[in-house]
């Protein structure tokens, strides 16, 4: 059975990595909603709204968004 850490358990490098992470997510996140703003429908593969949906989902969303969500 797993035991859940609490924040002040964590090692520095736990947190460091876990801020790190979040960080990361933050970014992507932005940058996918920022990209989809600024492009026209005719530009974005599917409904835009699926898209800013679609990049909530951790990490996954905004990587879709960029490998598959934008046409070239």
């Amino acid at each position: 059975m797993s035991v859940k850490k609490k924040w002040k358990d964590l090692s520095p490098l736990g947190k460091c990595a876990i801020m790190l992470a979040g960080a990361v997510q933050i970014a992507l996140q932005a940058a996918a909603l920022r990209d989809l703003s600024k492009r026209a429908p005719l530009e974005v593969n599917g409904p835009k709204m699926a898209w800013v949906a679609a990049s909530f989902i951790n990490f996954a969303g905004p990587i879709a968004y960029f490998m598959k969500g934008r046409r070239k």
